[in-house]
């Protein structure tokens, strides 16, 4: 990534964590996305912990999947590891990319079972 990129994307997610922040209460959800993977935290920003996480990296077994195919098996996860962790509602942090495809399908998975935000 050249530094212009890199500048770019530092500027969006250094704006964004302004005003997103996760409690104990309701934690922050953040979704980083690569070229590749998809990843997904729940954070407590007051305690600096994360309470409970998954990616795409962990449900490959050697054959092709669809990227968004990924993205909502990595929504399913979470949610089930938020509820096993007991968190109900949490703030959703797209990290400044843009609220479609990968991180709508995530986004709506993690909806569908059980997180509310």
């Amino acid at each position: 990534m050249s530094t212009v990129k890199a500048n770019r994307r530092a500027r969006i997610k250094k704006r964004i964590r302004k005003t997103i922040s996760g409690t104990a209460t309701k934690p922050r959800l953040s979704v980083f996305r690569s070229n590749k993977q998809i990843y997904a935290q729940i954070i407590d920003d007051l305690s600096g912990n994360t309470l409970a996480s998954a990616s795409s990296l962990h449900e490959e077994n050697g054959q092709k999947v669809n990227k968004v195919d990924q993205a909502k098996e990595v929504g399913k996860m979470i949610a089930e590891s938020a509820t096993k962790a007991g968190i109900k509602e949490v703030v959703f942090d797209r990290n400044g990319y843009l609220f479609h495809g990968r991180v709508k399908a995530l986004a709506d998975a993690a909806r569908e079972n059980g997180l509310k935000f």
